[in-house]
């Protein structure tokens, strides 16, 4: 029964995954079809990310109040509904409107999964289930590119999209007795756990908590320098590196295939190194990465293959931070706190790429892995301060 709801639960990430990179693929023929500027997509994404904000820091409440699993499907629903509104817009500011539910049912669908997993299975499984994710936003391009390249344009690729999220949202209302059934197993196995009533940090309280800002900068830290890497490479590659466009955004690319299969990989070893190490090693690899990334060698290949190890290096520290959170700072309050974390990491993706992309139009583009070097440095400072300020209820 575990195994199926884990199944379930890695089944939900991919969803997570796939509509992520659907707007980037198909906007190109979008901005065309309704005459409107190319930083429209931006505001698309703006309002997207503001909802995830919300309902990530509404998350603590709507899970202790309605539980994980109809969280979880009704999310499902809500970005599927949002995904089929996007295959029926007629005009750009529809787009702003579906974007709104498809923001909040993201946002607390991520945090419900993220936290029900750091409390219920191994740091083996947290690795797992974000590397599912990867699948999902790499399979979302692929799938608007057949859409676009056959007679059913980025419509039928959103439409798609949309029948896979209805269906996985059928499901997770159908496995909400399981979620029931998990929760009974694990109050007969801990009877006093089970009496304990829940009282909530709040924001506020959550915020208070010793170690929780160090977390927070550290989260914000990591998300915003992974968003930067992705947006920014092949620019990078071409403008400043003078390489091949098609070169540079194949190799872009692969700093998500990196991540995507450092973090199949890391789940082998994640319960035997602890949350803590597999942070400091993913931290100082993405270092490598990074210093491979500017060294100014008059061959640009050692510099692009750097892209694969700053992926690879980024795989553990997200899933990490995440599992540790209720070993830092107590089950009852880990859901509040990864709430928080969330919003934090969605305010890094949506702020800082923007930002670089400011400094690299009004100072130079070859920041980029300065850019990228500052944020990775902060954040592995934050974690080894969190480890100290927290004192670690467990090794891990």
């Amino acid at each position: 029964m575990v195994s199926l709801l884990l199944a379930l639960i890695y089944l939900s990430f991919i969803s997570l995954g796939l509509p992520d990179s659907l707007l980037g693929a198909a906007w190109p023929v979008m901005q065309i079809e309704f005459g409107c500027a190319l930083s429209f997509a931006g505001v698309v994404s703006m309002i997207t990310s503001a909802g995830t904000v919300v309902s990530s820091l509404a998350s603590d409440y709507c899970i202790h109040r309605f539980g994980a699993g109809r969280v979880t499907a009704i999310s499902v629903a809500m970005t599927a509904l949002a995904l089929f509104g996007f295959s029926t817009v007629s005009a750009p500011w529809q787009l702003c409107l579906w974007a709104i539910p498809y923001g909040l049912g993201a946002g607390a669908v991520d945090a419900a999964l993220n936290n029900y997993v750091a409390l219920h299975f191994s740091s083996r499984h947290m690795s797992w289930l974000h590397a599912f994710w990867g699948v999902g936003a790499t399979l979302s391009p692929n799938i608007m590119a057949f859409a676009l390249g056959s007679q059913m344009g980025w419509r039928g690729g959103y439409m798609t999209v949309s029948v896979v999220q209805i269906a996985l949202s059928l499901i997770l209302f159908l496995s909400l007795p399981l979620w029931r059934k998990n929760a009974a197993i694990k109050a007969v196995a801990d009877p006093n756990g089970a009496k304990e009533e829940y009282v909530s940090p709040g924001l506020l309280g959550a915020l208070r908590i010793r170690g929780v800002p160090y977390i927070l900068i550290a989260f914000f830290c990591y998300c915003s320098m992974e968003a930067t890497a992705g947006l920014w490479a092949a620019s990078y590659y071409v403008e400043y590196r003078g390489v091949d466009a098609e070169v540079a955004a194949r190799f872009g690319s692969f700093f998500y295939v990196g991540l995507m299969l450092g973090r199949f990989a890391n789940g082998f070893i994640a319960n035997r190194m602890g949350d803590r190490r597999m942070i400091r090693v993913g931290s100082i690899g993405a270092i490598v990465g990074l210093v491979m990334v500017l060294l100014p060698l008059p061959d640009a290949t050692l510099s692009l293959f750097g892209l694969i190890v700053l992926g690879v290096g980024c795989a553990p520290i997200y899933p990490s931070i995440i599992h540790s959170t209720p070993d830092h700072f107590g089950e009852n309050n880990s859901q509040a706190i990864v709430g928080i974390q969330m919003a934090s990491a969605y305010v890094g993706c949506t702020l800082m790429p923007p930002l670089f992309g400011l400094l690299a139009q009004h100072i130079s583009i070859a920041l980029y892995p300065y850019f990228m070097l500052f944020f990775t440095v902060l954040m592995l400072v934050m974690t080894e301060r969190l480890r100290v300020v927290t004192g670690k209820r467990r090794q891990v």
